[in-house]
Order: C-alpha cells, then sequence, then structure tokens
C-alpha cells in the first residue's frame, strides 16, 4: 500500500496509510514513538489485524520521520500532536488510539481533544513526559546551552537527538501531575526489563488517568520495544478485546 499525503502548514507533507473500516467499525490510529515511523513491527501487525477484521487503520509518520517531509531537527511534541489530530479527522469511525512510547504521551493529550470519538486507548511503553524524568540535570543544562543533545542510540546507529525547541514543548505538554480527562478503557502493556521507561511512569499513568477502566499488564522480560512475537500476540489480543464482536468481520 503506498501512502497519501496530508498537507499541513509550514508546507509539511504527512505520509499516511489509510485502511477503511467495514460498516461501523472502528478505526486504530497509530502512534509512533520518537524518531520511529509507521513501517515499524507494530504498526504492521496492527494493520495485518485490521485487515483480517475489517477495522479501519490509519498509520503515518511524523514530520521529518520516515515518509513524511521536513527536518527532524524541526519537530517538537506539539507539533507532531497537531499532526496526529489531523490524521484522526481522515476518519470518522469510533477510534482506538495505539500509542508507543512517546506516542502514548501524545495519544492522552489526543484523546482529551477528541473526547467521545474515542473508543479505547492502548498504551505500549507510554512515556509521557519523559522530557522531565528522561533528562537529568547536566542534560538539561547542555540543551540550555547548546540548543540540542545527543546521547547513544540504545539500538545502534546514530546519536539520538534532542533539541532545546522539543524539550520544552514537552515541558509545556506534561501530564502527571494532573488528572488526565479520559473515561473510556484504556490498556497499557509494560515490560518489566524497559531500560528506557521505568515501570513506575506505567503506574503513575494509571492512577493520573480519570478513567476507572484501566489496566495495567506488566510483560515479564518485556523490554521497551515490546515486538517479540508473543508480545505482537498480546497487543494483538489486547486490541481485539476493545472491538465489540458484533463489530468484527
Amino acid at each position: 500500500m503506498s501512502p497519501s499525503f496530508l498537507a499541513l502548514s509550514g508546507e509539511r507533507r504527512i505520509a499516511v496509510r489509510q485502511r477503511r473500516p467495514a460498516g461501523a467499525a472502528p478505526t486504530i490510529l497509530f502512534l509512533p514513538g520518537y524518531a520511529s515511523d509507521m513501517m515499524g513491527s507494530k504498526a504492521l501487525a496492527l494493520d495485518a489485524l485490521a485487515e483480517r477484521h475489517g477495522l479501519g487503520m490509519l498509520r503515518f509518520d511524523y514530520s521529518g520521520t520516515g515518509e513524511s517531509s521536513g527536518r527532524f531537527a524541526e519537530g517538537t511534541l506539539d507539533c507532531w500532536l497537531e499532526e496526529a489530530e489531523a490524521v484522526a479527522h481522515l476518519d470518522d469511525n469510533p477510534l482506538i488510539l495505539v500509542g508507543s512510547s512517546m506516542g502514548g504521551w501524545i495519544m492522552l493529550h489526543l484523546a482529551e481533544r477528541l473526547g467521545a470519538r474515542v473508543a479505547a486507548l492502548v498504551g505500549i511503553a507510554a512515556a509521557p513526559d519523559f522530557t522531565d524524568w528522561g533528562y537529568g540535570e547536566a542534560d538539561k543544562a547542555t540543551l540550555a546551552a547548546n540548543g540540542e543533545l545527543r546521547r547513544d542510540n540504545p539500538y545502534g546507529g546514530e546519536a539520538e537527538l534532542t533539541t532545546f525547541s522539543f524539550w520544552q514543548s514537552g515541558e509545556r505538554l506534561k501530564l502527571l501531575d494532573r488528572p488526565i480527562d479520559v473515561y473510556g478503557p484504556v490498556r497499557l502493556l509494560h515490560g518489566d526489563a524497559d531500560a528506557e521507561v521505568p515501570v513506575e511512569i506505567a503506574m503513575r499513568l494509571k492512577d493520573a488517568l480519570a478513567s476507572t477502566d484501566v489496566q495495567l499488564a506488566i510483560v515479564k522480560g518485556g523490554t521497551h520495544r515490546l515486538s517479540a512475537p508473543n508480545e505482537l500476540t498480546l497487543l494483538e489480543r489486547t486490541v481485539l478485546d476493545l472491538v465489540p464482536p458484533s463489530a468484527r468481520a
């Protein structure tokens, strides 16, 4: 499936792959993590799930990543949240938001903005407020002094870049110090061997959500990616359980 492109302000062209739902079936909107894109194993597994069960699927690349236009260094959390909201309006059916890592942070803000349109949320190693707890004082001083910070990439390859403008946008959009106005079903998946997002963050998120229908699944041995075959099966089962049987093909 080739992408289509959504034109936004600032000459941004956001690459989107859309699978239309059958009838009133919900649509899964996948929100990638930091510096990730829509071609990862979790996004592809959910797209295959949607195809099998007649669900809609929306996946996209933030500006500056994947097939979308722009420079990654110019991206900010509020900019990428705006793009996620624009993509959400491409489909009128109920939405199941699935956010991976930083995408879990965007997912929460998007759910507050969209309100009743959101049927359910699934967070995969969700990382709200990581500009707060994910950077030490020395890192923050480097960001302020140099305008950027480069740290070793835990997955190898090029160093991980954080810009001061991204860090500032994250600080403006912190969530964990207030009630999060989400009231529908929320499922959180988190590995107990996640070296990037401590399980404590998942516990704080569980408690901050206003919803009374929140379940947190701790995956033994699960790392931050949660993309092993058994972990992808858990993700698929979690999402499908949120779809009414009458809405599945």
